[in-house]
């Protein structure tokens, strides 16, 4: 039997075992509507709660059908930070891409976040209670958690640092303590409306943003 003969039977045999397109579309769509559920889940029970026992019987899945498509818990726990972080770039961070750079898109971050703020103070924050989770405990999730803030974080700075070069800040304002401020004012209006429940908290958190930027703020002559 010539050589080619032989080559040729495994190519199509693999070739039948190969998952089709639309079959692949309904594996991403299933995983996807486990992420769903399971990002919807951890607002209310915190990553920790998380299992594929749970997610199966929330999804009406098997517990091996939905351990298919993560592998792990943790895996499990990874995409869930992924997906909320996707959320929160598309939410806050991209449409204030659209502001001039400077004031105008500090300004544009902090009132997209505390729109999003507005809706977590009813589901809960998964940075907020993955950190309370996580802080003291290494590994993968710790590290997807960190690392999601960070660059988060980071993206505000840059942010803080173009005003400055705008010209909008003082000359001797530090732009790592201004952005650690406003960071601060959304970790205590958590604190404050959802733990404490104290009235009057998003007009405070408003107030405060109002009285940094006065303080950092250039002035410009009249």
């Amino acid at each position: 039997m010539p050589l080619t003969s032989v080559t040729r039977k495994p190519a199509r045999a693999s070739a039948k075992r190969a998952p089709s397109a639309r079959a692949m579309q309904k594996g991403q769509q299933t995983k996807q509507a486990i992420v769903e559920a399971a990002l919807g889940l951890s607002t209310q029970i915190g990553l920790e709660g998380l299992s594929i026992g749970v997610l199966a019987e929330v999804t009406r899945m098997s517990k091996s059908g939905v351990f298919a498509h993560f592998g792990s818990r943790e895996e499990l726990q990874i995409s869930v930070i992924r997906e909320y972080f996707i959320r929160f770039e598309q939410e806050v961070f991209y449409p204030a891409l659209q502001e001039k750079a400077g004031l105008p898109r500090v300004q544009a971050l902090f009132a997209n976040w505390m729109k999003r703020v507005a809706v977590e103070l009813q589901s809960g924050c998964i940075f907020i209670s993955g950190a309370v989770e996580f802080d003291d405990r290494e590994g993968p999730v710790r590290d997807a958690l960190a690392h999601s803030v960070q660059t988060w974080l980071r993206a505000l700075n840059r942010a803080v640092v173009q005003a400055k070069d705008c010209g909008h800040l003082n000359v001797d304002a530090d732009e790592q303590q201004m952005a650690f401020e406003i960071h601060a004012l959304i970790l205590a209006l958590h604190y404050e409306a959802r733990f404490l429940r104290n009235p009057g908290s998003i007009g405070r958190a408003n107030q405060g943003f109002a009285n940094i930027l006065a303080r950092y703020g250039a002035r410009i002559p009249v």
